[in-house]
């Protein structure tokens, strides 16, 4: 899958990045040792996710990451392995480890992931003014906010970016996307089921009652575009048209890790492209389900979300 001559250049954002360790155990036991095989280290976090996916798609992306200690610098080696264009904000904390290990006897995959380090204001106060010297066509800040971030961090990065062209895309926990929704203009925003009742604060049991949460999004003018990932049931996309429903492509998953950040990733290209928002939607939950089919902290590959995508027909309107 290569990027058309159309894809505008994008930047991604991650505050709060770590190095993916995934690991395979016969069993977990408490108290014994635990012999593991099939070790991989990966850079991880939303954005940083959502840049490797960009890349292997052949898109423009650079990654804006905080990082420190030999973590940080080992997270650096990792981007580059891949391939990704990056800018590292330096901090004085160590970058987090998080641990991922699959549970052959069962199937079941346990996560271990570290807060991460506390950031200091003249920190984060360095990534807006790098945000401010970033060019870009598109620009996604995705992942949680680590400890000593104001929950308006990505407020304050939509209004960096307001007399700009660039079109910013919001993945966040919803106590840190609500503040950037409340001052509105954002392209595309990508809350779970979970997240979308937390802003909403009604529960949204029925497929129906999710669309009419987001289209209250976009109504209000919070973003244009309100994507929102249904697990088994698909995803839906709200827009100013109305709403695109796309049901979920069945798989054998191995692993649900990034499989959020390769939806996400996978319709910011196809926007990026000049796709419309039914090939954005489709596009994004063939990756979903690309993501599911790798071990650990792999993320999708292009070809099995061409394959998936081709199962799919275009998105039902509504």
């Amino acid at each position: 899958m290569t990027a058309p001559r159309a894809c505008g250049r994008i930047a991604t954002l991650t505050l709060n990045p770590t190095i993916d360790t995934a690991l395979e155990a016969e069993a977990m036991v408490h108290t014994d040792k635990i012999r593991t095989s099939g070790e991989r280290l990966d850079p991880g976090g939303g954005g940083i996710n959502v840049a490797r996916v960009l890349v292997r798609f052949g898109a423009p992306v650079a990654a804006i990451f905080m990082a420190g200690g030999s973590t940080g610098r080992l997270l650096d080696r990792l981007l580059q392995r891949e391939g990704v264009e990056r800018m590292s904000v330096p901090i004085a904390g160590e970058t987090r480890v998080s641990v991922t290990v699959h549970e052959r006897s069962t199937g079941h995959e346990y996560r271990l992931v570290p807060e991460g380090p506390v950031l200091s204001e003249p920190e984060w106060q360095e990534c807006l003014r790098q945000i401010g010297e970033t060019e870009c066509d598109w620009f996604v800040a995705s992942g949680s906010l680590p400890g000593g971030v104001p929950h308006d961090f990505y407020a304050r990065v939509a209004e960096i970016l307001r007399d700009r062209a660039t079109r910013l895309v919001v993945d966040a926990p919803a106590g840190q996307l609500a503040p950037a929704l409340a001052g509105g203009g954002l392209f595309l925003v990508k809350p779970s089921r979970d997240e979308l009742e937390q802003l909403s604060g009604a529960a949204l049991a029925e497929t129906e009652s999710v669309i009419e949460a987001a289209r209250r999004i976009v109504s209000d003018g919070g973003a244009q575009n309100v994507a929102v990932s249904l697990g088994g049931d698909g995803a839906v996309l709200v827009d100013g048209s109305g709403a695109f429903v796309m049901p979920a492509v069945p798989v054998a998953a191995r692993s649900a890790v990034g499989a959020g950040d390769s939806f996400l990733a996978a319709m910011t290209y196809a926007f990026a492209s000049g796709a419309d928002g039914s090939t954005a939607l489709r596009l994004g939950v063939a990756a979903g389900a690309a993501a599911t089919l790798s071990p650990g902290t792999d993320l999708c590959h292009p070809w099995d979300v061409t394959r998936l995508a081709a199962q799919l027909g275009r998105a039902v309107h509504s």
